[in-house]
């Protein structure tokens, strides 16, 4: 992408998408010293808040709505960024004479003229096509909304089946299998969490929640969900069927590209942006779930997570101020399922050596992956320190011999003074 185009004055911001990364690059580019308007729209009737927590702690009831907001309403009153929640976007018309500015139109004719642009519009949960799917007490879960209806048939279920074992359909499998509910995971590939981490690390978790009384079968294609009114099974091609009182669907997330499409700059993986999340137009950009990032590995990655929201918002910002680049930050991520604390860092991916350090059998153990001898990437069980360190060398360039990696007798960080 050229991003050569000359200076261009500062003024009112547009970010479309009031999640995780909409606020932060909100708050970023007040922190970097942006005085001019800001406006941050949402099409939920709520002010951004956490979605992690709604497939845990919310659930379970542990934590209330209040404690989801990311931020208080004085922040937004203080730090002058006009909050639209509600509405959302349904038109963008960009100015020909100046690059980035332009005019939106929200679905209740609302006109918001903006000189720059942000998209962190997010994604919506993949939803299945098959017969008996729009049955009564069949889930997903993306909103607020989504998890206090989710509870409620909770509370009334004794078996719940969940379609896809990705971290969401896995941190909802184990909540609802804490509260005594009898719970399966079906999965259609051949392991848990295919597309986020390796294999190593994907029988470490069936077993561990199968050992919780959580039934996982994988390889698992349903063909269709059985009912009159409200689900009653769930039908797979092999000819079984589940039974089930209550059905949560988590088969990964569609990102929102229609509106970025519509001015050139999104294809169907997501709008793609370089690593400090600029679009090929000059004074827009894009973050978090929805942007494709080039990463200088791995080419184009869709990342969803909350720190790569947060990360990209923040570069998106500084961006946006013509501030130097950032450099690129290192992708982590974390999910709680039960009392397994899985943190990563990097990304498994092409990967030619594995070194386990630890015995996944006592469920604190780590998982470091090599490629021609440098370290690439770490997955963690309960082995924080593990994780802390090897995130910080991956961040530093630094290096574990592949060898010793596995010693637990010699602490990960030792290496970072190396």
């Amino acid at each position: 992408m050229d991003h050569t185009a000359t200076a261009r004055p500062s003024g009112h911001t547009l970010i479309i998408g009031a999640g995780q990364a909409g606020l932060q690059l909100a708050a970023s580019l007040r922190e970097l010293g942006d005085t001019a308007p800001i406006t941050v729209v949402g099409g939920e009737n709520r002010s951004p808040y956490q979605r992690p927590p709604l497939s845990k702690a919310f659930l379970s009831g542990k934590a209330g709505e209040q404690e989801l907001q990311l931020r208080g309403a004085d922040y937004y009153t203080t730090n002058d960024i006009a909050l639209v929640c509600g509405e959302w976007i349904e038109t963008i018309t960009l100015d020909d004479s100046i690059e980035g500015s332009g005019e939106a139109v929200t679905h209740t004719g609302r006109m918001l003229s903006f000189d720059r642009l942000a998209f962190t519009v997010g994604g919506t949960p993949r939803r299945m096509r098959v017969h008996g799917s729009e049955l009564e007490g069949i889930h997903y879960l993306r909103t607020v909304d989504d998890a206090v209806a989710l509870r409620r048939s909770l509370d009334q279920a004794s078996r719940v089946v969940v379609v896809g074992g990705g971290f969401v359909g896995l941190e909802i499998a184990a909540t609802a299998t804490a509260s005594g509910k009898n719970v399966t995971v079906l999965e259609a590939q051949d392991r848990l969490m295919a597309r986020v981490v390796a294999p190593e690390m994907s029988s470490f978790y069936a077993n561990a929640h199968q050992r919780r009384g959580t039934e996982i079968v994988l390889g698992a294609a349903v063909s269709g969900f059985q009912g009159t009114s409200s689900v009653t099974g769930v039908e797979l091609a092999d000819g079984r069927v589940i039974e089930a009182d209550v059905v949560i669907v988590g088969i990964g997330l569609i990102p929102h590209t229609d509106l970025a499409a519509s001015v050139g700059l999104a294809s169907d993986r997501g709008i793609d942006v370089d690593t400090s999340g600029r679009t090929r137009i000059p004074g827009i950009v894009a973050a978090g779930d929805c942007a494709v990032s080039s990463h200088p590995i791995h080419g184009p990655v869709r990342l969803e997570s909350v720190p790569n929201a947060i990360a990209q918002a923040k570069a998106a910002a500084a961006a946006l101020m013509e501030h130097e680049p950032t450099p690129v930050a290192v992708p982590w991520f974390w999910s709680d399922q039960a009392d397994l604390k899985l943190q990563m860092a990097g990304l498994a991916i092409g990967y030619d050596q594995v070194v386990v350090r630890g015995e996944p059998d006592s469920e604190r153990f780590s998982a470091l992956y090599y490629r021609n001898g440098q370290l690439a990437s770490i997955e963690s069980v309960n082995a924080t320190r593990d994780y802390m360190a090897v995130r910080r060398l991956l961040e530093t360039g630094g290096n574990i011999p592949p060898e010793v990696a596995g010693d637990t007798d010699i602490p990960l960080k030792s290496y970072l003074t190396r």
